[in-house]
């Protein structure tokens, strides 16, 4: 098998929201969807070499008028993990959306990481290798080129 990569389908209680989220906060670009503008049921969106599709959880003439919080709760299962060299420059532009988390911090497994949810309580960890040695394994295997000039 040949697999070049993966795009993960997120349910989503608010497309606009989403959109803008992803779109507007993370700088994904919108690649393709069901309709024009963001009051689509269904997109995708592409950063790089990450891509992610959102699909409206409900269609629009029969979605509640709050989201349902078993549905919501069930998210916390879900997280994506994208590779971000500068987390510290991340971090800062996050804050600046108004994105609520903390510090990047460094897991016991060697992955400094910056955790934080996207508009459905999906988690999101940006993260990237703490040491040199774990770095220059993590690139060769990606093929990633730094985009931090020392």
């Amino acid at each position: 098998m040949d697999i070049q990569g993966v795009a993960p389908l997120l349910q989503v209680y608010d497309m606009p929201t989403s959109i803008r989220f992803y779109r507007d906060v993370l700088a994904f670009t919108v690649w393709a969807s069901s309709e024009p503008g963001d009051h689509c049921n269904w997109c995708a969106l592409r950063l790089k070499g990450a891509e992610v599709m959102l699909n409206a959880a409900y269609e629009s003439d029969k979605r509640p008028p709050v989201p349902d919080p078993a549905r919501i709760a069930a998210h916390e299962d879900t997280c994506l993990f994208f590779g971000c060299e500068d987390l510290d420059s991340a971090y800062k532009h996050l804050l600046n959306h108004g994105v609520r988390l903390q510090p990047p911090k460094v897991a016991p497994y060697g992955m400094r990481q910056l955790w934080f949810k996207d508009p459905d309580g999906y988690g999101l960890c940006f993260q990237w290798p703490a040491n040199q040695e774990q770095q220059d394994e993590w690139t060769k295997a990606y093929g990633i080129k730094s985009q931090i000039v020392a």
